[in-house]
């Protein structure tokens, strides 16, 4: 893996919860490369910031993602959630002008 990558971990779990809603913690943990302790905080964060909603169902938690809400960043705070989730959706044939 690359030293630095231009996403965080944040990103890449929400990534991962946005992509499978019913994505278990270590399943996370794996693709994104972090612990799954780690994962666990993430999500926490995420729960607590609104951007997610965790649903238990069953002995599994599903999730679900709030793409209407803005980036925290002060840069980015009037861009939204689903506006980096459309970007990087598998399939997405969005292309840049070169």
């Amino acid at each position: 893996m690359a030293s630095w990558t231009f996403l965080t971990n944040h990103s890449h779990v929400l990534l991962c919860i946005s992509q499978n809603p019913s994505i278990r913690l270590g399943e996370i943990a794996e693709q994104v490369g972090i612990t799954e302790r780690t994962a666990f905080a993430i999500v926490a964060d995420l729960v607590e910031s609104g951007y997610l909603t965790k649903v238990r169902r069953g002995r599994r938690n599903e999730y679900e993602v709030h793409p209407e809400l803005p980036f925290r960043h002060p840069l980015e705070q009037k861009a939204r959630i689903r506006a980096l989730l459309g970007i990087l959706e598998p399939g997405n044939s969005h292309q840049s002008p070169a």
